[in-house]
């Protein structure tokens, strides 16, 4: 597993407001490769996983503060033949072995096997995944967040009716910003996860002091 160099993140002092906070069953839904691992096309091996140095940390924020956090990924390299389940699991183990030492867990990997033009319960743009979610565990779908750096992660959130919809400029992220300007008024666009995060626990009402914003 590869690792990029320092995090250049500054220290983030997190402090509940006055009077603290409504506890709801909220949840943060999250693309897999781009949002919290670099896309490099069909990731099936460990040892072509590369975590983006700022994931372990702004999950963590999101956990500390009360948030559900969830896995929800299109695999369609299954559903082509590139790699198998197995191998998409062993990937997954591998991120939540890493991830844990930063005292992150998912509840939940949802993910959806099949090609584009193969019919699926779950594959993004379907809202499925989340609603299975709401119905397991409780969720509060209006207090919740999708993140993902492409289209159909947005409409995800959108079709699932989430809080807000959330696009990352990592991964194929910047590139969808260009393409579909119009399409995304109604989304927040961010640089990363931890910017995503950031303007997160923002909306919830917790201060943050390290003076790095999120583009409104």
């Amino acid at each position: 597993m590869k690792t990029d160099g320092g995090t250049g993140i500054s220290n983030l002092a997190i402090e509940l407001p006055a009077g603290g906070l409504e506890q709801t069953a909220a949840a943060v839904f999250l693309d897999r490769d781009g949002v919290l691992i670099e896309d490099r096309g069909y990731v099936s091996r460990v040892e072509d996983i590369v975590i983006f140095p700022w994931t372990g940390r702004s999950l963590r924020m999101l956990s500390d503060t009360g948030y559900k956090l969830f896995v929800v990924t299109n695999q369609s390299g299954i559903g082509r033949g590139y790699y198998t389940v197995e191998d998409m699991d062993r990937v997954n183990r591998h991120i939540e072995e890493v991830l844990a030492g930063d005292g992150v867990r998912f509840e939940r990997i949802y993910f959806a096997p099949e090609a584009p033009d193969q019919p699926s319960r779950g594959r993004k743009p379907s809202p499925q995944f989340l609603f299975d979610a709401r119905d397991e565990f409780g969720i509060d779908l209006k207090s919740s967040y999708m993140i993902g750096d492409k289209l159909t992660d947005i409409e995800c959130g959108w079709n699932a009716g989430v809080a807000r919809s959330i696009l990352v400029r990592t991964g194929y992220g910047a590139e969808v910003e260009k393409a579909f300007r119009e399409r995304l008024r109604d989304a927040l666009v961010v640089d990363d996860l931890y910017a995503a995060a950031v303007w997160i626990l923002g909306q919830a009402g917790y201060w943050r002091v390290d003076g790095r914003r999120a583009a409104l």
